[in-house]
């Protein structure tokens, strides 16, 4: 119950952390912070998968009598019983945050998914920003250069014509 409490606390810390981090950083920074968080989740979800799989070995009959079997008493069947418990309430605990590290990793993977769609349409914006200004500049330097042409027209006429008299 205490590890589950930490670990649920350890989430809103990260949530918070994230939150506050993310308003200071640019979308690719956030993505690979993010990125990060849910690599250590999918980390801690594989070595809770792991100690699951240990405690269902742990739960059948003959290695609850093995593991036992050390202790001496007059009363095995309320050992066996008393171990069952204990490895059936670990097991309730570790299914219990596996189940909440599977939200966190969810949550985790639409939210970089939001912030890498939201990177692209603003990608794709700056790309019409300067295919729209590299467009004016043409027009503008065409202009510019039709206007020079003619300039320069005008100027031999007016000295043809200064030289012709």
């Amino acid at each position: 119950m205490i590890l589950r409490n930490s670990i649920l606390w350890l989430f809103v810390l990260m949530a918070c952390a994230t939150s506050g981090y993310a308003q200071g950083t640019t979308a690719s920074q956030q993505s690979e912070a993010l990125r990060a968080q849910l690599r250590d989740v999918q980390a801690k979800e594989a070595e809770l998968q792991t100690r699951l799989q240990q405690i269902d070995e742990d739960l059948k009959p003959e290695n609850i009598d093995h593991s036992i079997s050390l202790i001496g008493t007059t009363h095995p069947e309320t050992l066996r019983d008393e171990r069952r418990r204990q490895l059936e309430n670990e097991r309730r605990s570790v299914q219990s945050q596996l189940d909440q590290l599977a939200e966190s990793r969810t949550r985790l993977e639409r939210t970089i998914a939001a912030i890498d769609a939201e990177s692209y349409r603003q990608g794709a914006q700056v790309d019409n920003t300067y295919q729209q200004g590299s467009t004016t500049h043409t027009s503008n330097s065409t202009r510019g250069n039709t206007t020079s042409v003619k300039r320069r027209q005008h100027v031999r006429r007016r000295r043809s014509r200064r030289h012709s008299y």
